[in-house]
């Protein structure tokens, strides 16, 4: 086929040897199959700004740190460098976001690289060595849907524990091979202690999955996995291999409005005194 404009110069470079056939296109990128050598790989190709689709991307990108302050005043202003630099982050995430996860436990295609705009990285197979299939391509059993559901919870955890949450999990970010599931499309994924929209994010994620599962296994209904992560982790009582149980109670202890604000005029009453020692002082 046609080689692609932005995968000729990784073809020019020796990074890619052929293109094979296109894989998918998404709201985001397009992906294509192909060699690499001896071995069969997918090249994700980033779509433009002003091209994708994937709605309401600042949210996403709240909390991502930018040491150097340059690109970071740049970003705010809107120039194009900085328009550019926060592309060039926007595709960067994924690749940083592979890497730490595949650390924690959780099962990514292993990543070969970004290079302009074109992300590098394993080829998830079935057994037969084809593409392997959605989870939304799948058809199973009850028993089959919690299985796979409790994995992704876990899943789910260990990203937590990692920092991060995926922030767009749904069947269609699920691959499935021979040793079960693969969590793939990651160039959302956001910090989990630094964007405000985290946890709402998470509970999307969560409630996303298990509606999927629970077609086949309708008692997952009752389940209520990410507000237990979530307190888990408010708490600091997440660990990767926590036991979880879908069930949640809310704290029905009211909080005392009255203590709390006796405790902010103090404090304001005790500024204010400090205040006037040192002008006393001076």
């Amino acid at each position: 086929m046609k080689i692609p404009k932005r995968i000729q110069p990784l073809v020019d470079d020796g990074l890619v040897d052929e293109v094979i056939r296109p894989l998918m296109s998404g709201k985001e990128a397009a992906v294509y199959v192909v060699r690499c050598g001896g071995e069969t790989r997918c090249a994700k190709v980033y779509k433009e700004a002003d091209k994708r689709s994937f709605k309401q991307a600042a949210q996403y990108q709240e909390g991502r740190k930018v040491r150097n302050s340059r690109r970071a005043r740049a970003m705010e202003k809107g120039s194009r460098f900085g328009r550019d630099e926060q592309e060039r982050i926007w595709q960067s995430a994924e690749v940083d976001a592979l890497y730490c996860l595949a650390r924690a436990g959780v099962r990514v295609p292993q990543p070969f690289g970004c290079f302009d705009g074109v992300l590098l990285m394993e080829l998830i197979t079935d057994h037969k060595g084809q593409v392997a299939p959605r989870l939304n391509d799948l058809s199973m059993s009850a028993e089959q849907a919690r299985e796979g559901h409790a994995i992704i919870m876990r899943f789910v955890v260990r990203m937590l524990c990692a920092g991060l949450v995926h922030g767009d999990l749904s069947e269609f970010n699920v691959l499935v091979d021979a040793s079960g599931p693969v969590i793939i499309d990651l160039p959302q994924a956001v910090n989990a202690a630094a964007n405000n929209n985290a946890q709402a994010m998470l509970e999307r994620d969560v409630n996303s999955i298990t509606g999927y599962y629970a077609q086949y296994a309708p008692d997952l209904l009752e389940s209520q996995y990410a507000k237990e992560i979530w307190a888990l982790y408010e708490n600091g009582r997440l660990h990767p291999e926590v036991p979880l149980t879908g069930r949640f109670e809310a704290s029905e202890q009211v909080a005392d409005v009255v203590a709390v604000l006796d405790e902010i005029n103090a404090a304001r009453v005790e500024e204010q005194s400090r205040r006037e020692r040192l002008r006393e002082a001076g």
